[in-house]
């Protein structure tokens, strides 16, 4: 994703990113299954017991890992773009030790040395920029605090990417996601004394380009800068479908294939 990008364009396409996941926030969590894997692979570099940790879940959805991070005994703060998502989360996290924010991670309310840890799953991607981003997350880590995420990288969703590109050229169809070295550029300054990346692959498989859209429309993962919104007629995606079959395993399958960075910053 670029990282040069002006205020009025940022500001837009995050309204449009809040709606589409509000859109969504009733159906997410039945197509949530890659979102899941991924946030469980992050979840599975903490301790089991955070009793007494203040935490952070940035990027909460409908709050399927703050449940899980407050059932270990963590004090957490579940904050999202989306005011549909924080209520889907609220119901799940009831009579749990959970407070509510809505904002955006770019613009974060909370003052510094407000949390012992930050758990991001699968919401940076949404962000423009890497390096203000990563120092005000240190920023409002206490000493000695950690901020554990994940994100996509550049690379992921290739295959729709392709086909796409067989149908319309003219528009950009698939989000661009960061770099690996923007992330580490972004690390390096911001303040945190210790950092690891881990790249993962993890390829998902479809019956069809159809199916893997509806997975992607089924969590609001639909914004797309720039794209122009008739081109998602059924004849198209039909297209599109076709365009992808060149990608069609020994198994007859249709992968989707996800970068995904592991990321550890330790203040």
């Amino acid at each position: 994703m670029a990282l040069a990008v002006d205020t009025e364009c940022k500001d837009t396409d995050k309204i449009a990113v809040a709606q589409a996941f509000s859109k969504a926030a009733k159906t997410y969590d039945q197509h949530a299954a890659f979102q899941r894997q991924v946030g469980h692979l992050l979840l599975d570099k903490l301790p089991h017991d955070l009793s007494g940790l203040k935490v952070l879940d940035l990027g909460c959805g409908t709050g399927y890992f703050t449940q899980l991070l407050a059932l270990r005994g963590a004090q957490v703060t579940a904050f999202d773009l989306s005011d549909a998502m924080l209520a889907v989360c609220q119901s799940r996290c009831a009579n749990l030790p959970v407070t509510y924010s809505k904002g955006d991670a770019e613009n974060l309310p909370f003052e510094a040395h407000s949390f012992d840890l930050i758990f991001s799953s699968l919401a940076l991607q949404w962000c423009h920029q890497l390096d203000a981003l990563m120092t005000s997350l240190v920023q409002v880590l206490k000493s000695q605090g950690k901020l554990v995420y994940s994100t996509l990288l550049q690379g992921s969703l290739i295959e729709l990417h392709s086909a796409w590109q067989q149908v319309d050229r003219q528009y950009q169809h698939v989000n661009q996601f960061h770099q690996i070295d923007s992330l580490k550029s972004a690390a390096s300054q911001s303040g945190a004394r210790q950092c690891q990346l881990e790249n993962l692959q993890i390829t998902l498989n479809y019956s069809s380009a159809i199916e893997l859209m509806k997975d992607l429309k089924g969590i609001g993962a639909t914004h797309v800068s720039g794209r122009s919104q008739g081109l998602t007629k059924p004849k198209t995606l039909l297209q599109v479908d076709q365009a992808y079959q060149v990608h069609k395993n020994s198994k007859g399958e249709l992968p989707a294939t996800y970068q995904v960075c592991l990321g550890e910053l330790t203040k």
